[in-house]
């Protein structure tokens, strides 16, 4: 049998079932109680707020065998029309079906007598697509249809209906459902799939869905097609392109102490991992909207985005005055995204200029049991006699305690801060072999410019880039292959040194493989094969060209350590080949991980 999405699975069978629009509930379950029910209804509002569920559930409330109002989903009626199979319960798309004729076509059909039922149901999706000369055709029948008709209209435009159709209907706003009654459907839904998750990962999902079920349930069937049975914030956050909550307060940070390079830095990782600019910003402005509520009701409660203890870790760092004037700069900016080509550009001189407000931020020290509260001395305000800049940074880092400093970018962190040594700079003498860094220490010394000491390029030998010539080709069940091998912790560890790439920039030879590489943006990586999503073919090309492979490979084992295949796709390939893996996921017919061998056509792994 044919996979059948969530939302169509989980349709609400009764009034009960429907999440929010509780008002229009009780109203048509009172008109059908008192035998009431109008011969026509208009059913306004946005996309995937129940409309054609709700006029569904009416068709059976009206036609089920155990009386009016009553929806036992047992008898013949209910169950035909559960499956789309009732002759009485006519749908049709205005979409498709908008003219005269149609419309002509419809009123000689509506004089029969129900088949099967006691009335016939009429619903007509998108009624606002129907031109004017059908809502004319239609006027009369829809005053006064048969005593066995209802109709029953909806919309997502209403104003586009003519206002003497709209005078003829009970007219129902549906709103958009609260993010509760969203949550709570989504939960029962995964209790019956049995399926595991992390609670932030489903507010991640209630965020992007904005108020529409259908948009839940939808991005809950991708998002369990990616992660399988166990839902992780961070598969959403990579699936969608989406920044962590974390990551934008770190940004904030930055912002706050004027460290221009490193939000200049986060950005760049943000465009990496294709972060939506437009939603950063609005979620950027949700989170300062917390604040301004904590600030004023000291209510934890009210907040949506932030915890108390990152809103108190912000408003360390942001002064409270200027909260406003960063949601204005915000604002405007959204504003302006319009009349834009590159919008990354205008964020970054938002941020700009907004650093220009920043103040010195002590970094927020974090008390542990068993330790002693360090004391600072207060800095002198005499002037002192000048020394030399390489024994004055050596005396201060050899007495600094350690910091607590907001982690870089990173799609896998799980807090907030990180408790992380401040790394000190190199002394004129050293005794000792220095220790091997972690990733979030070769982030920390990309942010103070220093260079990573396990990355060397400078033993690459270098051929000019190759504008032709033989081309290596892998075609897309080898691609689904690659997908299905896909190693998540490597591709983030690659993502993360993908900076480190800027180091090479002003060589003369390796520089333009630099500027290749860093023009896309990495798109899966397995054991064998990284591919690079690019937006322009002419790049493509020159990555896929054989002759070109030694150098790029070389680039990537110094990032890696492992020498990979390097290829190439524009983002519209990508975007097919996601949808692809997505389909074959859900009918359960991608290969198999343990068993599969990739081939790659003009090219020997």
């Amino acid at each position: 049998m044919a996979y059948k999405a969530l939302y169509r699975t989980y349709r609400p069978a009764t009034f009960k079932e429907v999440a929010g629009q509780k008002h229009i509930v009780r109203t048509l379950q009172n008109a059908l109680s008192g035998n009431k029910v109008a011969h026509a209804y208009l059913f306004t509002g946005p996309r995937g707020t129940g409309k054609t569920s709700m006029a569904k559930l009416m068709a059976k409330a009206l036609n089920c065998e155990e009386g009016i109002g009553q929806q036992c989903n047992v008898c013949a009626n209910c169950l035909a029309i559960n499956d789309g199979t009732h002759p009485d319960v006519i749908e049709i798309d205005a979409a498709s079906n908008n003219g005269v004729d149609e419309v002509r076509d419809l009123i000689d059909k509506v004089k029969y007598a129900p088949i099967k039922g006691k009335f016939k149901i009429y619903i007509i999706d998108e009624v606002h697509m129907m031109t004017s000369g059908a809502f004319n055709a239609l006027l009369k029948t829809l005053e006064e249809p048969p005593a066995h008709v209802v109709f029953i209209l909806a919309t997502t435009e209403p104003h586009k209906v003519i206002p003497t159709i709209i005078s003829r209907c009970q007219r129902y706003d549906f709103s958009k459902v609260a993010d509760i009654d969203i949550k709570q459907r989504m939960l029962d839904i995964l209790k019956q799939e049995d399926i595991h998750y992390e609670s932030r990962a489903i507010d991640a999902i209630i965020a992007l869905a904005d108020g529409g079920v259908r948009d839940a349930l939808s991005l809950l069937d991708q998002v369990i097609a990616y992660s399988g049975d166990h839902l992780e914030e961070n598969d959403i956050l990579e699936l969608f392109g989406l920044a962590g909550t974390k990551d934008k307060i770190n940004l904030l940070y930055q912002i706050a102490r004027g460290d221009v390079q490193g939000l200049l830095e986060t950005l760049r990782q943000f465009t990496i991992q294709g972060v939506d600019i437009k939603r950063l910003v609005s979620d950027l402005l949700d989170i300062l909207k917390d604040l301004l509520i904590y600030l004023k009701t000291n209510q934890p409660a009210l907040m949506n985005k932030v915890t108390p203890e990152e809103a108190d870790q912000l408003l360390q760092a942001l002064d409270s005055q200027i909260v406003p004037d960063y949601i204005d700069a915000l604002l405007k900016a959204q504003s302006d995204f319009r009349y834009v080509a590159n919008i990354r550009s205008l964020i970054e001189v938002v941020f700009l200029k907004l650093s220009r407000h920043a103040k010195q931020i002590e970094t927020p020290m974090v008390k542990k049991e068993g330790t002693k509260p360090i004391s600072k001395e207060t800095p002198s305000k005499e002037p002192s006699k000048e020394v030399p800049q390489e024994t004055t940074k050596a005396e201060e880092e050899k007495d600094a305690p350690e910091e607590i400093v907001f982690a870089p970018v990173n799609g896998k962190s799980d807090t907030s801060i990180n408790h992380v040594p401040k790394i000190p700079k190199p002394a004129i003498k050293q005794s000792e072999e220095a220790p091997k860094t972690t990733i979030f220490e070769e982030l920390a010394n990309i942010e103070q410019g220093q260079p990573n000491p396990s990355i060397d390029f400078s033993t690459i030998m270098v051929t000019p880039i190759a504008t032709s010539g033989n081309k290596i080709t892998i075609d897309d069940e080898n691609i689904i292959k690659i997908m299905v091998s896909g190693l998540k912790d490597d591709k983030i560890t690659l993502m993360n040194r993908w900076s480190e790439l800027h180091l090479i920039n002003a060589d003369p030879d390796l520089g333009r493989y630099a500027a290749l590489l860093t023009d896309g943006r990495p798109y899966v990586l397995c054991k064998q094969v990284l591919i690079l999503e690019y937006d322009l073919q002419s790049l493509v090309d020159k990555i896929n060209i054989v002759e070109n492979q030694p150098v790029l490979q070389n680039i990537i084992k110094v990032l890696l350590n492992r020498a990979v295949l390097v290829y190439a796709l524009p983002r519209s390939e990508c975007m097919r080949l996601k949808k692809k893996y997505l389909e074959l996921n859900q009918i359960k017919k991608l290969p198999d991980r343990k068993t599969l061998t990739i081939n790659v056509e003009g090219y020997a792994l």
